[in-house]
C-alpha cells in the first residue's frame, strides 16, 4: 500500500489543483451540456462538429472533401467518413464524387442540412453562453488558442 503522504505528484493540495484532471471534467461536463443541447435536433455532437464545419467551407469556397471536412474539425479521416455517411442517411448532406480527384467525395450540404445546422448552431451557441457565463471568455478563448497550438 501506498502511503498518501510518499506519493509522487507536484500536486501537494490534492487532484483538484492539476491542469490536466481540471480540463478533463471541465470537458466532460461541457460535452454533457452540448449532448443535451443537441439531443431535440436529433444530432451528436461530432455530427453537429462536421455538419456546421461542410458548411461553413462550401460558403468560403469549394465544397469540401471528406480529408478536408476532417481536417477542419480535427476528426480522424476513418471516422468522419463514418459518420458523414449516417448524416447522408438522415438527408442532411450528399457525398457526390470530386471532379477533381475520382478517389474523394465531395461533401454538400442539403437543404435539410442547412437548416439543421442553423438550428444546432444556435443551440450549441446559446449552451456555450451559458456554459461560459461564469469566466472572461476572451481571455479563456486565447489560452485555450494557444493550448491547441494556434497561436503562438
Amino acid at each position: 500500500m501506498v502511503d498518501g503522504e510518499h506519493l509522487n505528484t507536484r500536486f501537494k493540495e490534492g487532484p483538484s489543483h492539476s491542469p490536466g484532471l481540471l480540463l478533463w471534467r471541465t470537458t466532460m461536463r461541457w460535452q454533457r451540456a452540448m449532448t443535451a443541447a443537441l439531443a431535440p435536433l436529433d444530432l451528436t455532437h461530432v455530427q453537429f462538429v462536421l455538419l456546421a464545419s461542410a458548411m461553413w467551407l462550401g460558403r468560403h469556397g469549394e465544397p469540401p472533401n471528406q480529408v478536408q471536412l476532417a481536417a477542419q474539425a480535427g476528426t480522424d479521416v476513418k471516422m468522419t467518413s463514418d459518420v458523414i455517411a449516417r448524416l447522408q442517411a438522415k438527408g442532411l448532406i450528399a457525398r457526390e464524387a470530386d471532379p477533381r480527384d475520382s478517389r474523394a467525395k465531395v461533401i454538400r450540404i442539403t437543404e435539410a442540412g442547412a437548416a439543421s445546422a442553423q438550428r444546432a448552431i444556435v443551440a450549441v451557441e446559446t449552451a456555450d453562453a451559458a456554459f461560459f457565463d461564469p469566466v472572461d471568455d476572451t481571455k479563456l478563448v486565447a489560452m485555450l488558442q494557444q493550448l491547441a497550438g494556434d497561436i503562438r
